[in-house]
């Protein structure tokens, strides 16, 4: 049997706590997968969608047609996950706080990115949305 084909890709810093706490919560979406922000397809899609290679929590969903950057991405997870909206609101309200210190306490020269908004995905990062895909593990935890 294959694996089906992600729709969503959640890219992330995978020495961050709050990234990876990200993408466990992204175990009840089975069409969701992560990737590593430091994966060469990672780069070259956001390479693609933005220009540059930002340093920021990304989801992109290729149905959508749109990448969520930063805090936008955190609340779009959240929603996707069915988390309740105090758990939203904390996590929308104190992104910045947590990208500083992630930053800080990893003593990381990279800038976190201005990216918290949701982006028509690009038509050059929608042509590389399956090579990406093919580089995604799965979070999701199937029930039963």
């Amino acid at each position: 049997m294959t694996e089906p084909r992600f729709t969503g890709i959640l890219l992330y810093d995978g020495d961050c706590p709050f990234c990876s706490a990200a993408s466990t919560a992204m175990r009840q979406l089975e069409g969701v997968g992560v990737v590593p922000w430091d994966e060469p397809a990672a780069r070259a899609f956001l390479e693609a969608q933005f220009g540059e290679v930002p340093f920021a929590l990304f989801f992109a969903d290729i149905e959508a047609e749109t990448v969520w950057a930063g805090r936008a991405a955190a609340t779009e997870l959240c929603e996707r996950a069915g988390m309740p909206v105090l758990v939203q609101d904390v996590v929308d309200e104190n992104y910045e706080r947590v990208a500083d210190a992630i930053r800080f306490v990893s003593s990381t020269d990279r800038e976190i990115d201005p990216y918290h908004d949701a982006y028509p995905m690009a038509d050059d990062a929608a042509a590389l949305f399956d090579d990406l895909a093919a580089t995604g593990n799965r979070t999701h935890v199937p029930s039963g």
